[in-house]
């Protein structure tokens, strides 16, 4: 392993173990955000409401709508055939949020669901300005800090109980029609004094209208803490018996991100592993930047075996004293050579040859005519010692080729 990577690799297992070190006695902090999802255990989540919906509507079926709008599961679920014009399904909507997530299209639906003798429960902070205008109601909130709120039903063969939740805000109805609404809760705050309308009930032509103001009595932090869920149970004890359908969608679950590293980003520890890897690959990147390439290996080139061949016949012959037939066969190369290198004719060694074999080897001339003159010498038989003789055309050759 490459020196400098391990030095990377020290340098990112210190740092883990820093981050580990320094978060090892750190808590989780809490979300404290809004979701009113049911899949949240999150303090304002609803996911104990969710396991215990059951219990709370006993022998009741529960449908639970997320992929859709209101409009597009009630629209689906309406016959239009003009001989019964009514919906397929019976029962009660529910929905519990934060905010208003119901849109237009969909309040209207919802009311035209009523309408055909079914129920809608709304518990939320601000709701839809189309049914506020159709019911002629109106919602006031008031915040008063550092204060609780104590909550509890009309009825009180129910229960008599105020349950105090420690809330500085006040949603209520300052305004509904009082010869048209029946009022089902109150809530005060402990220093007014004064009880203000938060669940009524509205009759809508053949159906009702339940409608809540405080949406956090149904979170898990309510419902787990001493015996408030009790007053949620009351509340949800006036929905009339019937199959329930749970409109679990909010602006909260929109937001929540698509991605394939969303399980990652919502685990702390996943998290800071996530960002200490995507570090490490940085740092790993930057130093290892350089442009590297493989050794290219040294091959050595074909050994020209005719060459060769020649040179161990030339010393056989040496061996042997045979100087003229050594002095041949160097004539018989050279001119081979010159041949298929240069293309020149070597039928005749004259001036022509002369000059072809200056122009195209860039040779001196004088060396050219020395080494023609030897082999047309030699050829002739015109020659002393046959030693001496090879010696001169070899070192002549050598001149020419080299």
């Amino acid at each position: 392993m490459n020196k400098s990577i391990k030095i990377y690799i020290a340098v990112l297992i210190f740092v883990l173990a820093l981050i580990l070190i320094t978060d090892r006695n750190a808590q989780k902090p809490i979300d404290w955000r809004p979701t009113y999802s049911v899949n949240d255990k999150i303090p304002f989540g609803l996911h104990v409401l969710d396991q215990e919906s059951k219990g709370l509507f006993k022998n009741q079926k529960i449908e639970k709508i997320a992929a859709v709008t209101p409009y597009e599961f009630l629209d689906s679920k309406y016959d239009e055939d003009t001989l019964v014009q009514d919906y397929k399904i019976k029962g009660t909507f529910l929905n519990i949020s934060e905010a208003n997530s119901i849109d237009d299209q969909s309040m209207t639906e919802i009311l035209y669901f009523v309408s055909h003798g079914n129920n809608a429960f709304l518990s939320m902070r601000e709701l839809p300005p189309t049914l506020l205008d159709s019911l002629k109601i109106k919602v006031k909130s008031d915040f008063v800090p550092n204060d609780s709120t104590a909550l509890w039903i009309a009825n009180k063969k129910l229960s008599t109980k105020k349950y105090v939740y420690a809330s500085g805000v006040e949603d209520y109805f300052s305004k509904i029609d009082t010869l048209n609404t029946t009022v089902l809760g109150y809530q005060n705050n402990g220093k007014k004094g004064k009880k203000f309308v938060n669940f009524i009930k509205v009759p809508y032509k053949n159906g009702n209208l339940y409608l809540h103001t405080q949406p956090a009595v149904f979170t898990n932090y309510f419902l787990l803490k001493a015996n408030q869920h009790q007053y949620a149970e009351n509340v949800l004890s006036y929905l009339p018996k019937g199959n329930i359908y749970w409109y679990t969608k909010n602006p909260q679950n929109e937001k929540i991100s698509q991605s394939r590293l969303r399980y990652i980003f919502s685990q702390p520890a996943l998290r800071s592993a996530w960002y200490i890897f995507l570090f490490g690959m940085l740092i790993f990147m930057f130093f290892n930047a350089k442009r590297k390439q493989r050794i290219v290996p040294i091959l050595k080139p074909l050994s020209n075996l005719t060459v060769d061949f020649t040179k161990t016949i030339g010393n056989l012959y040496y061996q042997e004293g045979d100087h003229k037939n050594i002095i041949d066969k160097k004539i018989i190369y050279f001119l081979e050579k010159i041949r298929n290198e240069f293309l020149i004719d070597t039928s005749k060694l004259d001036d022509e040859f002369i000059k072809k074999l200056h122009y195209k080897t860039g040779k001196s001339e004088t060396d050219i005519q020395e080494l023609v003159f030897l082999i047309n010498e030699h050829r002739n038989s015109y020659h002393g010692s046959l030693e001496e003789d090879l010696i001169r055309i070899n070192n002549a050759i050598e001149k020419i080729l080299h």
